[in-house]
């Protein structure tokens, strides 16, 4: 592999971020307003969550899986956090809540990982079918939308500390705790079973293990995601998660992470949720038809999925 081939396989975000750049320009021009603090705190709530979800779905794609359940455990946490806290709670009870919501977002991604690494049930059918157990149960928690969270969290994270949205603290912490996680044993045997179970078994890598892993600590990111998102909406809705699944996996592929394993990171995933949630703005202000935003998602997953195949080919007929 030559030394640029090899630089770019490393660096697969750079891609994505031309994208995010040519975005933000076209964005600017149809609205002049973009850079304002409001505006730009406004953006960046929109984003967080989606961020932290697709990050998870980073992780469960490079070890070769997939996660379909991830908006049904977004929707079970959201409505497990307005039962457990309310307006009147003080500290106590919402970091009660937050363990519990922890807990149960850990919980679910062991269940899909149980299936998945150990029973070896395909993981878009298996997950496909969790999806409908979460949101069962999170139906039964909070059959109707309701709860309201104590005004001084919400307004927290809308606020912007020292002028700086309070979102854009937690995108530096999520973008942070990968670069840590990225010098760790459990990112390298993701990377090591997604990109070649069979030698990274012979090499002593737990792959049962890892994959387990890998689905239990999605469910974590779920649960933080789910956090962020009940901030930002104050309320609970059993069903407020449902349209965040096909996006973070969109987001995963566009950053450069690809569906087969073993390539990618949280870096591009982070970036490519920003450029879809731009891209949803840009539908908006050029009154566009929003079912693009739809085709986009779909043409995006369709390259992927066809990328590798059509670089063979060129490279057949070439040959």
């Amino acid at each position: 592999m030559r030394p640029s081939s090899a630089w770019l396989r490393n660096h697969t975000y750079l891609v994505p971020l031309v994208l995010l750049v040519v975005a933000v320009a076209l964005n600017y021009y149809f609205q002049p307003n973009f850079f304002q603090p409001r505006v730009l705190n406004g953006n960046l709530r929109v984003m967080l969550p989606l961020m932290v979800l697709a990050a998870g779905q980073a992780l469960v794609i490079i070890a070769g899986g997939i996660d379909l359940s991830v908006g049904a455990m977004v929707s079970l946490v959201n409505v497990l956090l307005v039962t457990l806290v309310t307006r009147e709670s003080g500290p106590p009870e919402v970091l009660l809540a937050v363990g519990a919501a922890l807990l149960v977002g850990a919980a679910a991604g062991a269940v899909n990982g149980l299936c998945v690494a150990y029973l070896r049930l395909q993981p878009i059918v298996t997950t496909y079918a969790t999806s409908f157990l979460f949101s069962g149960v999170a139906l039964a928690v909070l059959p109707r939308p309701g709860g309201a969270l104590p005004r001084a969290l919400t307004t927290f994270y809308r606020s912007a500390p020292l002028g700086v949205p309070a979102t854009a603290y937690g995108i530096a912490l999520l973008l942070l705790l990968w670069v840590v996680l990225r010098r760790t044993r459990f990112v390298q045997y993701l990377y090591a079973v997604g990109g070649n179970a069979a030698a990274a078994r012979a090499s002593g890598v737990r792959v049962a293990f890892t994959r387990f892993l890998s689905y239990v600590t999605m469910g974590l990111f779920a649960a933080l995601s789910a956090m962020m998102l009940t901030l930002s909406t104050g309320s609970g809705n059993s069903r407020l998660g449902d349209a965040m699944t096909l996006p973070s996996i969109v987001a995963v592929v566009l950053g450069g992470t690809r569906l087969a394993g073993g390539q990618g990171g949280v870096v591009g995933a982070v970036i490519g949720v920003a450029v879809l949630t731009i891209i949803r703005n840009l539908i908006t202000f050029s009154n566009v038809p929003t079912w693009y935003q739809t085709l986009f998602d779909a043409v995006v997953i369709l390259l992927a999925l066809a990328g590798p195949g059509i670089v063979q080919l060129i490279r057949g007929r070439r040959a």
